[in-house]
């Protein structure tokens, strides 16, 4: 198969090491020499730090490197049968590129976008042939992460779905099917990660240090949720937010934190501007959480259960299989347990209780808790 990746940046160079490790002959473009020449260089790199861990040897290094070429001109991509777009989150530079590559590449190949946000179907309307058009989303770093999440638009030809999904589970990767509506599975079940965790430290209950030492100890989550923000950029991290909750007509349960606003605006967006919520300078000291049982308890509960609320939406409103919601939360963002298995083990009467004593206090409609689960509840139904 020949692939064809547009963008040389972390996100395209990961995906063009997938396929091509699976034998697809690839093709990454980029108009930007030096985007090209990075990406050449830390293919090297990664390929040779394989090689020390043992995992492959100097003739699966030559034979990787020899399934990719890199191109700057779009036209170069004519002879793919699959393309997958991976450049900056924006619509009309996304329409504007989807649009001159169709003039170049034949009727049957398939044009996939890795967007994490923008909607599909508004993707595929810039194409002659929408249809073709599909949401094939990785998550970084894409040849280490084993979800990938494959999103149909509502013009996408069943057969064009299914020869995404075979080409990815080929590429041995987990498919979790997602309807597509704003951030898909992971980044839309995940918000109450970062949301309720900010809403916690903004009502006084805890400090940043406290409240990732609860879920990292009660919940078993590898970084608490003021690390993983301060990792991924809290920039980043911040826009998602506001698309989401923006895209979802301004639903409170996606309402971003004034707290991680103004770190964004101060210029503290984590680890790669040196400080965060944490300080990462040299000899920084890391603040010490307060290690009460009780209290940790308390707010990994309370965390836990709105994801869990937000994992049950999705499934009551068709947004993928029970599976695929836990593949996902599991396989794309490193979750210990599904959350709707986590729902199981807690109980169905657990998270509705819980839910409902939270919008007693608060009336606000962030905690509504869904009808899925009220209904399991009344019938005594389980999710597996």
């Amino acid at each position: 198969m020949n692939v064809g990746i547009i963008g040389g940046g972390t996100m395209g160079s990961g995906i063009a090491q997938v396929a091509a490790t699976s034998g697809c002959k690839v093709k990454l473009y980029d108009t930007n020499q030096n985007a090209l020449d990075k990406a050449k260089a830390a293919l090297e790199k990664i390929l040779s730090r394989l090689i020390e861990k043992g995992r492959i040897d100097e003739a699966e290094k030559t034979r990787i490197k020899s399934n990719i070429s890199y191109v700057n001109t779009l036209k170069d991509l004519a002879d793919s049968n699959l393309t997958i777009e991976a450049i900056i989150e924006n619509l009309e530079i996304k329409k504007k590129v989807f649009s001159e590559l169709e003039s170049y590449v034949t009727d049957d190949c398939i044009i996939a976008s890795n967007t994490s946000s923008l909607s599909i179907a508004s993707i595929a309307a810039s194409l002659e042939k929408p249809e073709r058009c599909v949401g094939i989303h990785f998550f970084n770093p894409a040849p280490l992460m084993k979800l990938v999440e494959v999103i149909p638009a509502i013009q996408t030809s069943k057969e064009v779905l299914d020869k995404s999904i075979q080409t990815i589970t080929d590429w041995k990767k987990v498919v979790a099917v997602a309807k597509d509506t704003p951030g898909f599975i992971v980044n839309r079940v995940a918000r109450p990660f970062y949301g309720e965790a900010l809403r916690i430290y903004e009502e006084g209950l805890a400090d940043f240090a406290t409240i990732d030492y609860s879920l990292k100890t009660m919940g078993g989550f590898r970084m608490g949720p003021f690390e993983l923000m301060d990792f991924i950029g809290n920039d980043v991290n911040y826009t998602v937010t506001e698309t989401v909750f923006t895209a979802f007509y301004f639903d409170p349960r996606y309402k971003p934190a004034f707290t991680q606003k103004r770190f964004s605006e101060a210029g503290y967006l984590g680890r790669k501007s040196g400080k965060g919520y944490y300080d990462y300078s040299e000899g920084a000291a890391k603040p010490e959480a307060k290690k009460d049982d009780v209290l940790a308890e308390q707010i990994f509960n309370r965390v836990l259960v709105m994801l869990i609320n937000e994992a049950a939406d999705a499934l009551f409103l068709n947004i993928a299989s029970a599976e695929d919601i836990d593949n996902a939360m599991t396989k794309g963002v490193n979750y210990p347990k599904g959350l709707l298995a986590w729902a199981d083990e807690k109980g169905i009467d657990w998270c509705v209780n819980t839910l409902d004593n939270m919008y007693n206090e608060y009336h606000e409609d962030r905690y509504r808790c869904s009808p899925l689960l009220r209904k399991m509840n009344r019938e005594g139904e389980t999710f597996f």
